[in-house]
C-alpha cells in the first residue's frame, strides 16, 4: 500500500548504496541470487529458533532486492532480470511462513496455511494481470521503470515484509498476525481481481 512512497524515499540512498557495488563489476541478477540465497538461510533459523538471526536474514535480504533494483536502473534493466526478482521473492516470502509452520506445526500450521493460501491469490491476481497489461499495453504510473506491471493493494512488498519481521520479532502471536495479514491478503486479491477484470474488458470493448 506504500510501497510507491516507500521507493521514492529510498531511491537515492539505494543509488548511492549500489555505484560502489557497479564499480566492483557486481549485476543487478548476481545480487538478487545472493540476497535470495541470505534471505533463505532465515528458515533454518526459524525452524531452530534463532528468530532474531533470522530477521537479520529477512532485513538483509530486503537490502538485497533494493540494491538489484538501483544497480539495474543505473544500468541495464532486463525482462530477465526482473522475472527471476518476482519469482524468487515469491518463494522467499512462502519460506519464511514455512519455516514458521515447521518450527511449532501444532500451533501454527492451520493459520501458516491459510496465509501461504493467500499469498496464491496476491500472487496469481498480480502476475496474471501484468501478464495481460503487457499484451494490451496497459502502462504502471506508480511504477514506471518496473519491467512489468505492479498492481497495487492493501498488501504489498512493505506490508509482508513487516509482517514476517513482526513474526520474528512477535513468534507467540504468530496466529494472531497470520490470520490477519491473510484476511488483507485476500482483500487485496478481491481488489485486484474486480478491478483487473474491469479493466480488461474495458479494453476489449474500447
Amino acid at each position: 500500500m506504500i510501497d510507491p512512497l516507500l521507493n521514492r524515499l529510498l531511491k537515492k540512498p539505494l543509488c548511492t548504496l549500489a555505484k560502489p557495488l557497479i564499480k566492483r563489476g557486481a549485476s543487478a541478477d548476481a545480487v538478487t541470487v545472493v540476497g535470495f540465497i541470505i534471505g533463505m538461510l532465515a528458515v533454518p533459523a526459524i525452524i531452530l529458533g534463532y528468530n532474531m538471526l533470522a530477521l537479520t536474514l529477512i532485513l538483509l535480504n530486503r537490502l538485497g532486492d533494493g540494491l538489484d533494483g538501483a544497480i539495474a536502473r543505473e544500468t541495464s534493466p532486463s525482462d530477465a532480470g526482473g522475472f527471476l526478482d518476482i519469482t524468487l521473492d515469491f518463494i522467499f516470502y512462502s519460506a519464511i511462513v514455512f519455516a514458521f509452520i515447521c518450527a511449532d506445526p501444532a500451533q501454527n500450521a492451520i493459520a501458516g496455511s491459510f496465509l501461504m493460501l493467500s499469498f496464491m491469490g496476491t500472487g496469481g491476481s498480480f502476475l496474471a494481470f501484468a501478464i495481460m497489461a503487457s499484451k494490451h499495453g496497459i502502462d504502471s504510473p506508480k511504477y514506471p521503470k518496473k519491467s512489468l506491471h505492479y498492481m497495487g493493494g492493501l498488501a504489498e512488498g512493505f506490508e509482508t515484509i513487516l509482517v514476517l519481521c513482526l513474526f520474528c520479532l512477535l513468534p507467540h502471536y504468530f496466529v494472531l498476525l497470520a490470520t490477519v495479514f491473510a484476511l488483507v491478503c485476500w482483500i487485496t486479491a478481491i481488489i485486484r481481481i474486480w478491478v483487473g477484470y474491469h479493466t480488461l474488458l474495458a479494453t476489449k470493448t474500447a
